[in-house]
């Protein structure tokens, strides 16, 4: 197997199609996250890294010289209650879930957030098992505490989300 440059490998890791990641200002938590993802990835692929050389090059990708640099320079966390790569937990339409966040944009209002959970395991969406609507992928807005505006029929909101 060929061994790919590893600035090659991060550019893959962030353009990758399952994870979209939020415009807004990144943070040592969410640079960590993405660390993480990136190691798990490499050990999938049988190419493990360690912690440091996946910050190392995370950082790099970022636009920073090193790791040192970029948590010189970042916030320790965005002032956001949810961010990209975190693991969540919660109910979609009343369906326990578990999963990773890949997408997060703050309304302009910034009152709420629109998110985007991919589940651990599909998730049927409807009230009865007679039919089964499976879901893997959800997008769906929600407040700082984690809960959709937006309800159900019988009043209860659309999603709870919290972290994992």
């Amino acid at each position: 197997m060929a061994m790919r440059a590893p600035m090659q490998d991060v550019a893959s890791f962030l353009e990758r199609p399952d994870m979209s990641f939020s415009l807004d200002t990144p943070s040592v938590t969410s640079l960590k996250s993405e660390a993480k993802q990136l190691r798990e990835d490499r050990v999938r692929l049988g190419q493990p890294i360690t912690h440091g050389a996946a910050l190392e090059e995370i950082a790099r990708a970022h636009g920073y010289r090193d790791w040192n640099t970029a948590r010189a320079a970042l916030p320790e966390r965005v002032a956001v209650p949810f961010q990209v790569g975190m693991r969540v937990k919660g109910f979609y339409l009343e369906q326990s879930f578990t999963g990773l966040l890949i997408g997060v944009q703050m309304s302009g209002n910034r009152e709420y957030f629109t998110v985007t959970v991919q589940f651990d395991g599909p998730v049927n969406v409807t009230p009865t098992f007679m039919f089964a609507a499976l879901r893997h992928r959800v997008t769906a807005t929600i407040d700082s505490r984690g809960i959709s505006p937006a309800l159900r029929g019988n009043g209860q909101p659309q999603m709870r989300l919290t972290p994992a």
